[in-house]
């Protein structure tokens, strides 16, 4: 029998089953390093929602210590300066550390800057603003020096890029109603004149490549 026409088969066909392996495998390194990446994104995102709740968290921090008075150097509240967040005289200019975060939002009037849209949506609001804002890393809010050494320096460079943020405005009067009591059994009080803010947080990461913007709205009695 003559063979000559096989020879080099098996190397022709080897190097056809390698070719076939090499994309099999680039295409799997491929998928999974998609995957990957939009596994970080993910965590990124998750993250950086928890690092808006924060910014609300600070906000209404804010307005309840104005109102029952902030605190002073010795850990006691000056009761001298407690009262509800005035009004600004001008329109709010959004400084450009908190830019992003403002843009973010479909539901501010830029004009007279108070939100469309508050406690009650039938009844139609004030023009009144308040110009409060706040800008601060999240590594440095959690205390660096806590943290500090439980981290490397990857972990830390990267907790670094979170900021939050937050800004207010007050949307004026709404529904409010609080109850107290005296000594005497069966007397009590109630109130529904109150005050409305509205609340607006951002999670910020690396700059604004990932923003997430949440709302809250505070009513405190007048």
């Amino acid at each position: 029998m003559n063979r000559k026409n096989e020879k080099g088969f098996a190397l022709v066909l080897s190097l056809v089953l390698l070719m076939a392996m090499s994309l099999m495998g680039g295409a799997l390194i491929v998928i999974s390093a998609s995957d990957h990446q939009s596994n970080n994104v993910s965590d990124e995102y998750q993250q950086t929602f928890y690092v808006a709740e924060t910014a609300l968290y600070e906000g209404e921090k804010y307005l309840l210590n104005q109102f029952l008075g902030p605190y002073k150097t010795d850990g006691k509240r000056d009761l001298t300066k407690r009262g509800l967040l005035a009004n600004a005289t001008t329109k709010f200019t959004p400084p450009a550390t908190i830019e992003a975060c403002y843009n973010s939002y479909s539901d501010i009037d830029r004009a007279t800057f108070k939100s469309i849209l508050g406690p009650d949506p039938d009844t139609p609001l004030s023009t009144s603003k308040v110009q409060v804002n706040e800008t601060k890393s999240y590594y440095d809010f959690l205390g660096s020096s806590v943290i500090e050494a439980g981290l490397k320096n990857r972990e830390r460079d990267r907790m670094k890029k979170f900021q939050f943020q937050y800004f207010l405005t007050r949307i004026g009067s709404a529904p409010f109603k609080g109850y107290g009591t005296s000594i005497k059994k069966d007397a009590t009080d109630a109130g529904n004149d109150g005050m409305a803010y509205r609340i607006y947080g951002c999670g910020n990461f690396d700059n604004g490549t990932i923003i997430v913007p949440l709302e809250s709205t505070l009513v405190l009695p007048k």
